[in-house]
């Protein structure tokens, strides 16, 4: 993904460094809508991998064509991972 990426706070509470979002972001395996998200409007999730190879799971914003804002990034969870299985 070639875009500008901006951060809020929440996208480190999970302790995982911006380095390791933008290798995320740039090892796309999915990209989709929170389809079962009540308030999912514009938020997407993508799931990629850190530069230890572990998946990690990013929640985020399209802010206009060029530039995107990840408000959440953490370990992929159990519930994430079947998305893996179906690229």
């Amino acid at each position: 993904m070639d875009v500008d990426i901006k951060f809020c706070r929440s996208a480190f509470k999970h302790g995982i460094c911006e380095a390791d979002i933008r290798w995320a972001i740039d090892t796309v395996k999915y990209d989709g809508y929170l389809e079962d998200d009540a308030n999912a409007e514009n938020k997407r999730l993508l799931i990629g991998f850190d530069r230890s190879a572990n998946p990690l799971e990013i929640y985020y914003n399209i802010l206009d064509s060029n530039t995107v804002r990840v408000f959440h990034a953490m370990k992929c969870r159990d519930i994430h991972k079947h998305l893996l299985k179906n690229e």
